[in-house]
């Protein structure tokens, strides 16, 4: 669990960043001065309590629900290929004494989260991600939450944010703006970037699919590694993850996902509306904190300036030493000051 001390002094730092980062001023600000990342080997597992479950239009989702019943709702999203309890023991551990229902749900195709159809495309594309965010509000009768995540699940909180704003009492987005732009899908990137995108390329091909689905615990732990090369994750940690991907619609949604963001694959005609209102990049005007882990394997940190332009209310940034692409697991009390930040600014 995390100590009282370090969250505070997490708190204090991000305080201390002030209204420097607001969107007003011009300016992001990067929080340089937190406590380094705690040693994890031989950490004990923590868990999230009981698997519950609740129907949407398209998905049955597996969730967590921690916290008082009647607390301020928060929505924890997690990452691919990354666990929702590894990345959010912690996090939920320090929030829910702090008055936040935490609600922590399993995308679709990860762990006990299932289509309710045979016939339905098991689609991977951002805006059936963040349309299945509001479907979990909906179905759970949350008119409005904090939404908070990184990779996938900070896409899902991104664009829920921004074509559905009154669902949103702030945002926490690990990397900034996620929003992908289809239209300059096949721009290319700067070698060095391009490098750390190499599972998007093999999952172009047939092979990359049926390495997928033979060897998808290896394969994972190669993304591990690479994406957070200063995590000394635990086996144990990987292997709470590893449960979750013998889910029977991981390689499709999986492999659709990246097909689509390489603009390769079709989406789903079910949210052809939603994908075209997001290639016009649409802001988020909701209050936001971005964060950037320094020892990002996959997407090296910034002072947030390059996607500034996009947050048009409340926004600060910062980057979090000791933290990689996981950076709830890696940097628990800094994503959870990051969410107490968030709140206090609405």
């Amino acid at each position: 669990m995390i100590s009282r001390r370090r969250l505070t002094q997490a708190m204090t730092a991000a305080a201390a960043a002030g209204t420097a980062g607001l969107l007003g001023t011009g300016t992001a600000t990067a929080d340089t001065g937190a406590a380094p990342a705690a040693a994890t080997t031989g950490r004990t597992v923590r868990d999230l309590g009981p698997v519950r479950r609740i129907r949407t239009d398209v998905l049955d989702v597996a969730y967590h629900d921690v916290g008082p019943a009647d607390g301020t709702p928060v929505i924890l999203l997690h990452g691919w290929p990354f666990s929702p309890v590894g990345s959010y023991a912690e996090v939920a551990s320090a929030l829910a004494p702090r008055g936040y229902r935490c609600l922590v749900p399993y995308l679709r195709g990860h762990g006990e989260t299932r289509f309710l159809r045979a016939d339905t495309f098991r689609s991977g594309e951002q805006a059936a991600l963040g349309a299945d965010l509001i479907a979990f509000m909906d179905a759970l009768r949350v008119p409005r939450a904090l939404f908070a995540g990184y990779d996938w699940g900070g896409r899902a909180g991104d664009v829920a944010a921004a074509l559905w704003p009154e669902r949103c009492t702030g945002l926490v987005s690990v990397n900034g703006y996620l929003i992908q732009n289809l239209a300059v899908a096949q721009k290319p990137l700067a070698p060095q970037l391009e490098e750390g995108y190499w599972y998007f390329f093999y999952f172009l091909t047939e092979r990359g699919r049926e390495g997928l689905r033979r060897n998808r615990e290896d394969l994972a732990r190669v993304v591990w590694r690479r994406n957070s090369p200063d995590w000394q994750f635990t086996e144990a940690e990987f292997a709470q993850a590893a449960r979750l991907w013998s889910n029977p619609d991981y390689v499709d949604v999986v492999i659709h996902s990246y097909r689509h963001r390489l603009a390769a694959a079709p989406g789903a005609p079910r949210y052809a509306s939603l994908e075209r209102r997001l290639l016009d990049q649409p802001k988020i005007t909701v209050p936001a904190v971005t964060l950037d882990g320094a020892a990002d394997g996959v997407i090296p940190p910034t002072d947030g300036s390059g996607y500034a332009a996009h947050f048009s209310g409340p926004w600060r940034h910062h980057v979090v030493p000791g933290a990689g692409h996981n950076l709830p697991q890696e940097r628990p009390d800094a994503f959870a000051a990051a969410v107490l930040e968030v709140d206090g600014m609405r």
